[in-house]
């Protein structure tokens, strides 16, 4: 059943355990927890995650199988599963994917104390998902072949644009940029955007192999996440990135900031033990630091040279509006992009 996904358990590491390291008093010496095995459906890259899922296991003993796959066919898969899914935690790459499970009541209500320690934008309405990190959609361009940047993204439904800007449309993060058009701007407007990009656009899997091919000058531009620019400047140094990435007119939707998040398909003390991690110092840091994330809780100072979020000229929408996926799968098809 799970075509592509790919199984990988770490173990507890019991010399941990029995030191009794705890968050907020919850000790993995606790029998319950000693003998847990939390599972989650990642729909966030294993390079980026699975880091931090392994300091979890040392930090409270708690075993942890994650299934790695695309965010909107884990959705799809818990709503194939429904309340027999063996999910305790689903960690998406964007929101839409988390609100089209809350949307289906399959998501149980965040503790008010941890969804308390991230802005009220960046988490659920009702409380059934939270962010854990930020991100923001950006113009990634070759300077050297663009120099007159698209005042929006509309722009690039232009004639001039053809053949020469780069999208996913099977990626998580496009599909919620594109249901926030829908969102702001009509299911008419979107459509006929998306049939534009038919027409203009190289088409690629992932954000990593857009950077990848404006890096190498195959394309002039595309779009993305920013922290897939910053990964790569730290692997080349900056200094030696041949592209750049700009953001367009205030509040267009092309703009959108976006969190990566978690929802708790089961109520259990390991999956909100989890959640409880995920914000605490520690992994904030690390999503800052090592994958030049936006931190949402208090105190932890991003490492990226871009806006603070709350200046990015981003689009007034509530990420909880972001919840009609499979509305927005269907203009991407009847498109032919997917």
């Amino acid at each position: 059943m799970f075509k592509k996904l790919r199984l990988k358990k770490t173990l507890a590491f019991s010399v941990i355990a029995l030191l009794g390291i705890s968050l907020s008093g919850c000790s993995p010496a606790d029998q319950d927890l000693q003998d847990a095995t939390l599972t989650i459906y990642s729909g966030r890259n294993e390079d980026l995650v699975q880091q931090v899922i392994d300091d979890f296991t040392a930090e409270t003993g708690i075993a942890v199988e994650v299934r790695y796959a695309g965010g909107a066919e884990l959705a799809a898969q818990i709503l194939e599963e429904g309340e027999n899914s063996p999910a305790d935690i689903f960690f998406s790459q964007d929101a839409g994917a988390l609100g089209s499970l809350s949307k289906a009541g399959l998501l149980k209500t965040i503790p008010q104390e941890l969804l308390d320690l991230v802005p009220s934008a960046y988490s659920a309405r009702d409380g059934k998902w939270v962010g854990i990190s930020g991100r923001i959609r950006v113009l990634n361009y070759n300077p050297e072949k663009v120099t007159d940047l698209p005042k929006s993204v509309f722009d690039l439904a232009e004639p001039q644009w053809k053949g020469r800007i780069a999208i996913a449309p099977t990626n998580a993060s496009f599909q919620s940029f594109v249901t926030a058009m829908r969102v702001l701007e009509g299911e008419d407007k979107t459509l006929e955007w998306l049939k534009a990009m038919k027409t203009n656009a190289v088409l690629f899997e992932k954000n990593s192999a857009i950077l990848e091919a404006v890096e190498a000058g195959t394309v002039d531009a595309g779009l993305i996440n920013h922290y897939y620019w910053y990964a790569k400047g730290k692997e080349v140094g900056m200094e030696n990135l041949k592209s750049r990435i700009t953001q367009f007119k205030d509040q267009d939707v092309g703009n959108l900031i976006n969190v990566a998040g978690v929802g708790m398909v089961h109520d259990s003390a390991a999956a909100k033990l989890f959640v409880e991690y995920l914000l605490s110092q520690s992994a904030q840091e690390y999503f800052a630091s090592q994958t030049s994330e936006y931190p949402l809780i208090a105190g932890v100072p991003q490492t990226i040279s871009l806006p603070a979020l709350e200046e990015v000229p981003a689009p007034n929408i509530d990420l909880s509006d972001l919840d009609s996926l499979s509305e927005t799968l269907d203009l991407i098809r009847e498109a032919g992009l997917i």
